[in-house]
């Protein structure tokens, strides 16, 4: 991880992909969290690929739109490399929301809207998106006028946008297959109508769950046929609500609606018949403030007189799926009911693998354990740097609750063994820390139980200076214990 980009303080890594990783960062001139977007090593020499990582940052900085993540920078490493600084979304992506917790129609509708309206601006401009899905709609807390947080949501990632005046045959076939309009598909010259389908495709997923096509590659998206019904057992939608959707999705883009402000406003009268049962206006638009997801990590409060380690707050979740489930995935069903939302239903049997976002940190867990995952980074109390850590639990909660059950694992610098560990007031025996050694590292290991449960705190040195602190909550010791000998820390 690089220390610096620019004049920007790094933090931790936020995501990559085949073209380029995005960093956390720290504008200390502004006092201000950033993403800086850096194009990825091997695609340097490719004059194609850079031209289109450039292209991305002028499109953005040619919209004014709270709807479109902003370009704040732009600059080059010294091994030649463009980077891009743009707005930090802290609250994650549309396609975390959707795996964690899903949305009320209400909610759904609020998304199409703001995602509308910032395609309309890059319309405007003359500037298509052509890649519209869940992990391209991000969310951001913002202040209202009240002071009170408040969540936005924007389109990213215009490395797919083109100008009205080149997308041509001569263009690059791209695109998300479950969400491209079929001319996209074809190549053919397009126009805002392909980005008002991938609106439809995902106003589609928001309100069923389920994306209306699943095809696996672009040539099945040509002629992609009659999208399934909104409507389903258990979720029911008006025939208007079905109608302007379906319009939506037509393949012939001359059968679609207008534009993509005529579609919201359709969507807005049909659906708010849904919502509020009669066809008045919708109530005041509203998106929940999330403030654990994607935050830098679990963060405890500050250590005791006497150096002894704090309890840990409650876990921070997951930015990214694909770094949390790497040794199983997740069995999600999406359910949605007219005035309802759906929630991911996990099996619990089969353990998972977590790891931490610098590969420092590994743990086994049970399933049910992965409802609040954290692998960013953290700053232990009293200490400068970010040191890498990981959580997971049952819920949110789960270091309180009395039925939680989860693990923190956190690296701590210090020269000498901490003389204690956490109590806790809620458990009815204590017993005294063992010290042990495991291989060559010294261990100091305190167990408490009646919690309901069992906690097991443990602190083992992992490297000079570095020491590894690790709190186990869990209903049954046997659970406890495995969990225990899961943990590794290949970074040190």
């Amino acid at each position: 991880m690089p220390s610096r980009i620019g004049r920007y303080a790094v933090r931790r890594r936020i995501g990559s992909g085949g073209f380029a990783t995005v960093w956390l960062a720290y504008d200390e001139q502004l006092d201000s969290p950033v993403a800086v977007k850096v194009l990825a090593e091997n695609w340097t020499e490719d004059h194609h690929v850079r031209q289109r990582f450039l292209e991305e940052g002028r499109f953005l900085r040619k919209v004014e739109s709270p709807h479109v993540v902003s370009v704040y920078d732009a600059g080059e490493l010294d091994d030649g490399r463009p980077y891009l600084v743009m707005s930090y979304a802290d609250q994650g992506t549309l396609a975390d929301r959707l795996e964690i917790d899903g949305l009320t129609p209400t909610q759904a509708l609020e998304v199409v809207r703001q995602i509308g309206l910032g395609l309309t601006a890059l319309h405007e401009r003359g500037v298509l998106h052509r890649d519209v899905k869940p992990a391209n709609v991000l969310f951001r807390t913002i202040e209202s006028r009240e002071g009170e947080p408040q969540v936005r949501a924007m389109l990213a990632d215009l490395g797919l946008g083109k100008a009205y005046d080149v997308s041509s045959r001569l263009t690059m076939i791209a695109g998300t297959p479950s969400f491209v309009a079929p001319e996209q598909a074809q190549g053919e010259r397009l126009d805002p109508r392909a980005d008002l389908y991938a609106l439809g495709a995902l106003t589609h997923l928001l309100l069923t769950g389920q994306a209306p096509f699943r095809h696996a590659s672009l040539s099945a998206a040509v002629a992609p046929g009659p999208p399934p019904s909104l409507s389903a057992e258990g979720r029911e939608f008006g025939a208007d609500v079905v109608a302007v959707v379906r319009q939506a999705l037509e393949p012939d883009r001359d059968d679609r609606w207008p534009d993509v402000p005529t579609y919201v406003d359709a969507l807005t009268t049909a659906l708010g018949a849904t919502v509020d049962g009669d066809r008045g206006p919708l109530p005041e638009p509203w998106l929940p403030l999330d403030p654990n997801l994607t935050q830098p990590g679990p963060r405890p409060s500050s250590f005791g007189p006497e150096g002894d380690l704090p309890d840990p707050v409650p876990p921070r979740r997951s930015r990214t799926r694909a770094r949390i489930l790497l040794g199983a995935a997740a069995a999600v069903a999406l359910l949605v009911g007219a005035g309802g939302g759906y929630a991911a239903q996990r099996t619990q049997r089969e353990p998972v693998t977590l790891r931490d976002s610098t590969g420092s940190l590994v743990v086994t867990v049970p399933q049910s354990w992965t409802a609040a995952v954290a692998t960013g980074q953290w700053t232990p109390p009293e200490q400068e740097g970010d040191l890498p850590a990981l959580s997971a639990g049952t819920s949110e909660d789960w270091v309180s609750a009395a039925e939680g059950e989860g693990v923190f694992i956190g690296v701590i610098a210090s020269e000498d063994m901490p003389e204690q560990l956490p109590g806790h007031d809620d458990c009815e025996t204590a017993l005294v820390p063992v010290s042990d050694v495991a291989g060559d590292d010294p261990v100091l290991t305190q167990v408490s139980t009646g919690c309901p449960g069992v906690i097991v705190e443990r602190v083992r040195q992992v490297s000079v200076g570095r020491y590894l602190w690790v709190q186990v909550r869990s209903l049954d010791q046997v659970t406890a214990y495995g969990v225990l000998e899961e943990i590794a820390a290949p970074g040190f």
